[in-house]
């Protein structure tokens, strides 16, 4: 069985695809004998293709008895979720990249893996290249990990770096990166937040031991930051950046979600810049680490997906019940607690008219709320007579803040509520 090769069908010949096909190659105990493609007419840069095992039927992989692992490379919903278990009842093993299937269906398909007493391994799902999956399954083992800290979309981390380097407005950037295929014609999954929500569904159900249901993250996008906020967060020490974070406390309730935050420059996470991704575990005894690295692309992504077929293929054949510390035993659903009752420092920026008391006023509604300020700062002086007035808060109630906000839109001395960003803690 020692020259036997691990034959592997590939769902997807795409830009992940592509570079697993090439990285296979050298390989020689791996043979990918049939590749699904959506279009077969399409040119690829992929030298000495054969084009005899490419077909644009993804049944013909998953139903092709002579193929071991199933690497599902195409992402979204359907026909992906049909596809692999299709696989798996006909007694393949699954790869997947495809973070939303597992976020969605993600309870769904590792009980369906297990009754049929397969593996779904998946390291290229959460952050590209970086390795998150196994260290948290194996080395880390022994921790109880409390907070994650991640960015994990390489896209909106393009933006808000350039807005910060560049002073240009959200829109611009959006243009440009979308001209160097940094962002999706339609980049409502990128930017909305979407694709880092899936994400850390799946990295905080891992790290807390809990399911974490993705209806119960808390999800806002970077539409709404601006060049403005990005110069006053430097003003004041911090940069902005679309953080995934999950947090666990004593009493076992998660708080999971993904929105632009203010970091501190003296973070980690303040200088992963451009399409780089990061995670951040802070847990007993580890303390904290980071681990950071390209969170998309071809080779990237390519080497995870590589990685966890080379780490299937080490033992077929060796034992009937394979990788027990890689497979999903969470089955105990996270408590959740909603958004509305976490506790957070707030960067809040108001247009105000120019007069007496509106350092008093924007003072008082804070007080009735509950809210006391760590930092006030009032700035440019327009023509017309107002102000640009940054708030920074000491931690408050989310629906505090909330209420204040309410406040300032119905005062007579606040013109305009330009931007409420939380803030690290």
């Amino acid at each position: 069985m020692e020259n036997k090769k691990i034959k592997i069908g590939l769902i997807g010949l795409g830009t992940v695809g592509s570079g697993v096909f090439k990285t296979l190659k050298n390989f020689d105990n791996i043979e990918v004998i049939k590749i699904a493609v959506k279009n077969k007419n399409k040119k690829r840069n992929i030298p000495n293709l054969d084009e005899k095992i490419v077909t644009d039927d993804p049944y013909e992989v998953v139903n092709n008895p002579e193929i071991d692992i199933v690497c599902e490379l195409i992402g979204g919903l359907d026909p992906a979720l049909d596809l692999i278990k299709t696989a798996i009842q006909n007694g393949k093993h699954i790869v997947t990249a495809n973070k939303e299937l597992l976020a969605k269906h993600g309870v769904e398909l590792f009980n369906f893996a297990e009754e049929h007493n397969k593996v779904i391994l998946y390291e290229a799902a959460i952050a590209g290249g970086i390795p998150i999956i196994m260290p948290i399954k194996t080395i880390l083992a022994g921790n109880k990990i409390s907070k994650i800290e991640a960015i994990l979309n390489g896209t909106t981390n393009y933006i808000l770096t350039k807005m910060d380097i560049q002073g240009a407005s959200y829109d611009d950037v959006l243009r440009e990166a979308q001209e160097l295929g940094y962002a999706e014609t339609d980049p409502t999954g990128d930017v909305e937040g979407f694709d880092a929500a899936y994400k850390i569904t799946t990295l905080a159900t891992l790290a807390f031991k809990k399911r974490i249901k993705l209806e119960n993250v808390y999800r806002e996008g970077i539409t709404k930051v601006r060049a403005e906020d990005m110069k006053a967060a430097n003003d004041l020490g911090y940069k902005i950046k679309l953080v995934a974070s999950a947090k666990m406390d004593e009493n076992g309730y998660a708080d999971v979600r993904v929105h632009p935050m203010l970091i501190s420059k003296d973070s980690t996470l303040a200088h992963i810049d451009y399409v780089t991704n990061a995670v951040s575990l802070t847990g007993h005894p580890i303390g904290h680490i980071t681990l950071s690295g390209p969170g998309a692309g071809e080779f990237p992504t390519a080497s995870s997906v590589v990685g966890d077929i080379l780490i299937i293929a080490a033992e077929l054949d060796k034992t009937d019940y394979l990788l027990p510390m890689m497979r999903c035993n969470h089955q105990e659903p996270a408590k959740n607690i909603e958004i509305s009752d976490t506790q957070n420092k707030y960067y809040l920026s108001l247009n105000a008219k120019n007069n007496k008391g509106v350092i008093g006023n924007i003072g008082n509604i804070c007080a009735e709320c509950n809210i006391s300020l760590e930092s006030i700062v009032q700035k440019n002086v327009s023509e017309n007579n107002t102000a640009d007035i940054t708030v920074i808060t000491e931690l408050c109630r989310e629906k505090d803040m909330q209420n204040a906000v309410n406040a300032f839109k119905n005062s007579q001395f606040i013109n305009n509520v330009n931007s409420l960003i939380r803030v690290q803690i």
